[in-house]
């Protein structure tokens, strides 16, 4: 059968160049874990007056300093796995696949549903976008994979500028908050003034246009469309139950919808209490803890959870490798020599000297965008930069609340192409980040203008 070419659009060729570019030159993000040591290693020397030895303590120092998060992380992998491999969630997830019929509508689903998730919480978006995506995936003909997984990651964009956003959350309790920053900030911001102000919300707004349809003009033409079969998608088969007479004690514990019922009670007795006394507090240990007996109840049986249990657990290679070196790369960042300056405060500093009161909210954006490389944590960026920037900003007169959120919108921006927060879409993706990167970069791009103009016309 003879395939028809179909002429390609202008950013259809530029996304594809992209695609190209870094298929070709981004290394595993292994690797690019490891250049980023070593830059950070030789920038910081000069930049902080440190011995090597210095510095080397200040990596090693670190190291170990992501341990429960990485672990938070591992469970968003396989408590998302779980729950998505679970026969009664899979076909409510297809039903909402279903409304997709053609590859366009399914990019914009993946990114629209993946961008209120984020919105709503960051480690549930996350999972459930990539969830979502790949059910879309397994329906939907012709659709490209590569750009599916990028457009469920895109949702990421809005993380923190919602609801589960830890600096404006941050600021909003007001706890340590002069100390924090430097005494520019005396009292708690409420989140009517950062998240629900009108210049984030419109921002959000257009975002919310914007990026599914960027998304969705970026599809490749079908002769550059890279597909994945549906049967390669589906879980491996849960052995066939032997009859129960058959089944030795041991074998009829192990299938018990009894223990799955009572332990499931049990987990979600808790998750409503939670709610009740907390109200809408999302968190990842909450978020984890969910989907883990969500998972429970939905299986069945302990054997059929152990079963997706050990195949998600698979995927979580990356994120135990790669975050205690990026904890490293942080502890680096944020030393301080004989001066009391860090690398991270001299990136910030630089920025701050070639600010006024109209320019100074876009380079604390794009500053932000820099330190999140090195430091890829919204609390741990606050940390670093906060002290910096919220004095400058009051001393050029900038509202607080804007400089606050200038820093958020820069931890979420450069997320696009900074393979940390990929690694668990990825991981649920079945795909590496050379796979994603190029469509990432586009939306990098894109978001980038608005986010930008929304600072400098407010």
């Amino acid at each position: 059968m003879n395939t028809i070419e179909q002429k390609q659009t202008g950013l259809q060729k530029v996304s594809q160049f992209f695609v190209l570019l870094l298929q070709r030159y981004l290394p595993d993000p292994f690797i690019f874990a490891i250049i980023l040591t070593f830059a950070v290693f030789l920038f910081v020397m000069p930049s902080t007056g440190q011995g090597p030895m210095q510095v080397v303590n200040a990596w090693a120092g670190g190291f170990w300093n992501l341990l429960s998060f990485s672990m938070q992380m591992a469970m968003v992998v396989v408590t998302g796995h779980a729950m998505a491999s679970a026969p009664a969630f899979k076909s409510k997830l297809a039903m909402l696949a279903g409304v997709a019929k053609t590859p366009g509508q399914a990019i914009i689903l993946v990114t629209a549903i993946s961008a209120m998730a984020c919105w709503v919480n960051w480690g549930f978006g996350l999972v459930v976008g990539a969830i979502f995506a790949r059910e879309i995936a397994a329906r939907v003909k012709g659709v490209d994979y590569r750009l599916l997984i990028a457009s469920a990651y895109s949702g990421f964009l809005f993380w923190h500028a919602g609801l589960s956003g830890s600096i404006p959350l941050s600021i909003a309790g007001g706890a340590n908050i002069s100390t924090v920053t430097n005494g520019a900030v005396t009292a708690a911001i409420p989140t009517s003034e950062t998240i629900f102000s009108p210049m984030n919300l419109t921002i959000l707004a257009v975002m919310f246009v914007t990026i599914p349809l960027l998304n969705r003009l970026m599809h490749p033409a079908p002769q550059d469309t890279i597909t994945i079969d549906a049967e390669i998608l589906e879980e491996t088969k849960v052995e066939a139950i032997k009859d129960r007479a058959d089944m030795s004690p041991a074998e009829r514990l192990e299938n018990s919808r009894t223990l799955s019922l009572l332990l499931g009670a049990m987990g979600f007795a808790y998750i409503i209490y939670y709610f009740v006394t907390n109200g809408f507090a999302l968190n990842l240990n909450i978020v984890n803890f969910t989907f883990l007996f969500s998972a429970i109840l939905l299986h069945g049986t302990p054997k059929s959870l152990l079963t997706s249990i050990s195949q998600g657990a698979r995927n979580c290679s990356g994120i135990l490798l790669q975050f205690p070196f990026y904890a490293g790369i942080m502890g680096m960042m944020t030393a301080t020599g004989d001066s009391g300056t860090s690398l991270a405060g001299v990136i910030s500093q630089g920025f701050v000297s070639i600010s006024n009161e109209t320019t100074f909210p876009l380079f604390t954006f794009l500053s932000a965008g820099i330190v999140n490389f090195f430091v890829p944590s919204g609390g741990g960026q606050w940390a670093v930069q906060a002290p910096i920037m919220m004095p400058a900003g009051a001393a050029l007169g900038v509202d607080a609340a804007k400089t606050a959120m200038a820093i958020a919108w820069g931890d979420a921006w450069t997320n696009m192409i900074q393979p940390f927060w990929a690694l668990p879409a990825l991981a649920i993706a079945g795909l590496g980040a050379k796979d994603v990167m190029g469509y990432c970069l586009m939306a990098l791009i894109g978001s980038g203008v608005i986010i930008s103009l929304g600072f400098l016309i407010f």
